[in-house]
């Protein structure tokens, strides 16, 4: 997603911190259906992702779908669900897609690109500006889902032909924003926690996220 100005958020669903006291959705048995380990692709990995995340979170009346061009979100319709469409069957830019929708409440998530306005690729530095502002909490819960899968995770300016802004304030912030996330000063929305959790039991053995996992340094 190219996101420049954000529609107030509406935030509905309940917040939960990082690890959870809330129990998910499906039990454990439910939620292994592939195993991770076995997958040496970027392509089988991707498809394990669609089919468990189809899954985890079919009560939502939502799919995450690949798409050829660009990501962008469909809100459901009569005849079919809201589709999470992420580019060129890219693994991080799912990862990316999700973290957007975790964070939008129900109100956002009937809205076309759940609500957000858009500036291609060429933004002036105030655009920029506006753009890493809302792309902070996205980002950082990427991360923890990135982590959570054992991937590299890199932050993405997304403005290659116009003013790159200052990435090193910008990872400064994404880093706050996950230390944030674990000291408990922010809540992590509960879709992003109930995925983190799936995903740790399906690659970590069940082994919760620790702070310690995630370093500045590693952003650079």
């Amino acid at each position: 997603m190219h996101l420049l100005q954000p529609q107030p958020e509406v935030t509905t669903s309940l917040l939960v911190g990082t690890h959870s006291t809330l129990s998910p959705v499906l039990s454990p048995d439910q939620v292994q259906r592939s195993s991770w380990q076995n997958l040496t692709t970027e392509p089988e990995q991707v498809d394990w992702l669609i089919l468990h995340f189809n899954h985890w979170f079919s009560h939502h009346n939502v799919t995450l779908v690949k798409g050829d061009f660009e990501p962008e979100y469909f809100p459901a319709t009569a005849e079919q669900p809201a589709r999470i469409q992420f580019a060129h069957g890219f693994f991080n830019s799912a990862l990316h897609e999700i973290s957007h929708w975790s964070i939008s409440g129900e109100k956002r998530r009937i809205l076309p690109d759940l609500g957000y306005w858009y500036a291609p690729d060429g933004r002036s530095a105030e655009q920029q500006a506006l753009f890493e502002q809302v792309e902070i909490k996205p980002q950082a819960i990427e991360w923890l889902f990135a982590t959570a899968f054992g991937r590299k995770f890199r932050v993405s300016l997304d403005n290659l032909t116009g003013d790159g802004g200052n990435g090193q304030k910008f990872k400064d912030n994404v880093f706050a924003q996950v230390q944030r996330y674990f000291s408990g000063e922010a809540k992590l929305p509960r879709d992003a926690a109930h995925f983190i959790h799936y995903i740790c039991l399906c690659t970590r053995q069940g082994m919760p996220l620790q702070l310690d996992e995630f370093k500045r340094e590693y952003l650079d």
